[in-house]
Formats: structure tokens, C-alpha cells, sequence
């Protein structure tokens, strides 16, 4: 196996230096290092990240805590995310395990990654606080965690909340139920808010009765709308957390012989690209999912490589309605 000490004899120097010149230190001559790279080219030599990050105590990989992967949600983070910080020179490393505690108390706190990329925090969460204590840099992804600064990449819910509530007014719907998410996540409280209070400034109440709250997943918009269908008050729109949980009503609404639009109005959030299926066609909010990602990652970098700033950096990403085939006048 070729090492750092072959390419030193063949550059005819020493092996300290081959290291530093491959890392681009400046210590090192321009010329030295185009004749060590010559040398490691010649030998195809390739650095072990392993013996790198020994030295100099830089991992190059980032933890990302995602606890349900078979959301269709999270790939179209992940992809982008991925990508990102590769361009930054980063490893990701993917954390998918169902309990917080279990990520902290394994790999996340052993300094064997640079820092960790937050997708599925909850308000609650411990993990937070355990990274700020072991001074692990981290950020916020889509979610954060109720109040705790930090680096956040997140989206506007409650304007997009409101947004929802003042079009479904303007179309004429009185009877409408929400659909949403964990009520301990900010994207679900948040999204909540926003709707019941847009829903009031039209003045139009939401009772408890005709909201429903689950996980990010199809079973609760598919549970969430059979169990209002079964009450007292049919509604004439529904306004779901996300676009998984409105595609789990649209299935039960099938189900039920429940009409899109002509008897439902149906309303998500998030515009995956499943959302655009002509088979669903789902009026939903959009905000640039890819965009969001990779704004997370560059706040990431940036906090561990030149962390001159020790205000927390909050991007606030402005979502928009986009409306297609789910949504109709009362």
C-alpha cells in the first residue's frame, strides 16, 4: 500500500511536509507543493482521512439526525444536503435512529464528526443542549427546537399557515378542519397557528372537534379525515401539516367516495415533488426545499470553520401558495 512516506522519497522530502503541502498549507512553497502532488499523482496516492483528522482533530464528516427515513419528505433534503457539503469538502454521515437519545448517547457526543445537521428536532429534545455543552456545532433543518438559539435554516409556517386560512375564506368555506402535525414540532405548532389565525381574522373559528394532529405520515391523514368525515360536521375544506398528510386524506377521502375538489377542498404543505403528480395534483404551500437544505449546510460550514460570529444565524425562507387541482370555491 502506498503511503505519505513513499511520496516524500519520491518528491525528495519529508514526510511532515507532504502531508501539509497536500492540505494546501500556505507554510508550504508553491513549488514544493506542485512537486509533491506530481509525486503523489505519479504514485496514485491517496490520503487517508483517517490519519488526517488524528492530526489535526478535523473529522471532514457531518452527523444528520433524520428519525423516519420513509418519509418521502426527507430524501429531497438529504439529496441537496448531501451535495452541499460535499462541495465544502464534508462526508455526511446519516443518523436514522427512532430515539434522540440514543443518537447522543452513541456517536453524535465523541467528537468523531465536526458537527450535526438537526432534521427532525422536537421541542423537547435534550440533543440540543447536550451539542451546545460539548461545544459541537450544529444546526437547525426545517424544525427547530422551541426557542433554543442556534443556527437555523427554517421556513415561515405560520405565514404559510395564513396563507392557507385567507384562500380557503376567499373561496367561501365555513366548515373546515385542520389535519397537522406532532404538536410537540414547531413545523406542527407553527402551521397550526398561523391557520387558526387567518381562519379568525376572516372570523371563522376551528373547534377542537374538527382537528386531528399525528406524525409527519401518511396513516394520519388517512385516520385524521375518516374519523371528521364520521362526526357530526362534514367540512368542504381541510387544510393538512404537510403534503404526506394530505395525501394520506386525498386516499381516504377516495375511500369514502368523498369528491377533490367538488366536495373537499384539499390544502398541504411543503410541495414535494409527489405533490405535483397529476394523479394528485395538491394545492399546497411551496417553499424551495433544495434552497432550504443547502442554506443549512452552508450555516454549518460556515459556524465550523470561521465561527467569528457568536450570534446564532436564522434564514427565514418566505413560503407561497401554489394551487392546482384540489382546491374550489364552496
Amino acid at each position: 500500500m502506498i503511503t505519505s512516506r513513499d511520496v516524500a522519497r519520491l518528491a525528495g522530502v519529508s514526510q511532515p511536509t507532504v502531508s501539509r503541502a497536500l492540505r494546501g498549507d500556505q507554510r508550504v512553497s508553491e513549488a514544493t507543493r506542485e512537486r509533491v502532488q506530481r509525486a503523489a499523482d505519479a504514485l496514485n496516492y491517496v490520503p487517508s482521512e483517517t490519519g488526517r483528522s488524528l492530526s489535526t482533530r478535523v473529522t471532514k464528516r457531518i452527523g444528520v439526525v433524520v428519525t423516519d427515513l420513509t418519509n418521502p419528505f426527507y430524501p429531497h433534503l438529504i439529496g441537496p444536503l448531501h451535495d452541499e457539503l460535499e462541495q465544502h469538502g464534508y462526508r455526511m454521515m446519516l443518523f436514522t435512529e427512532r430515539s434522540e437519545t440514543a443518537v447522543a448517547s452513541q456517536r453524535l457526543l465523541d467528537r468523531s464528526i465536526d458537527g450535526v445537521v438537526l432534521a427532525t428536532a422536537t421541542i423537547g429534545s435534550r440533543l440540543p443542549d447536550d451539542l451546545q455543552r460539548r461545544e459541537l456545532p450544529f444546526v437547525f433543518l426545517n424544525r427547530e427546537a422551541g426557542g433554543r438559539p442556534a443556527d437555523a435554516a427554517v421556513v415561515d409556517n405560520e405565514l404559510g399557515g395564513r396563507l392557507v386560512a385567507r384562500e380557503l375564506a376567499g373561496l367561501g368555506h365555513r366548515d373546515i378542519a385542520h389535519i397537522g402535525g406532532p404538536a410537540e414540532t414547531t413545523t406542527g405548532r407553527e402551521r397550526e397557528m398561523g391557520f387558526r389565525l387567518g381562519l379568525s381574522e376572516a372570523g371563522i373559528g376551528l373547534p377542537e372537534e374538527s382537528v386531528r394532529r399525528g406524525p409527519f405520515d401518511f396513516d394520519t391523514g388517512y385516520r385524521g379525515l375518516t374519523e371528521i368525515l364520521a362526526g357530526p360536521t362534514r367540512p368542504t375544506a381541510v387544510f393538512c401539516g404537510n403534503d404526506v398528510i394530505a395525501i394520506g386524506a386525498f386516499n381516504a377521502a377516495r375511500a369514502h367516495g368523498v369528491r377533490i375538489p367538488e366536495d373537499l377542498a384539499l390544502i398541504g404543505f411543503d410541495d414535494i415533488p409527489m405533490a405535483a403528480w397529476e394523479v394528485f395534483g395538491l394545492s399546497t404551500v411551496h417553499y424551495d426545499l433544495g434552497e432550504l437544505a443547502e442554506e443549512a449546510a452552508r450555516l454549518l460550514v460556515r459556524r465550523i470553520e470561521s465561527d467569528d460570529d457568536p450570534e446564532p444565524r436564522r434564514t427565514l425562507f418566505t413560503p407561497e401558495l401554489v394551487l392546482r387541482a384540489t382546491h374550489a370555491s364552496r
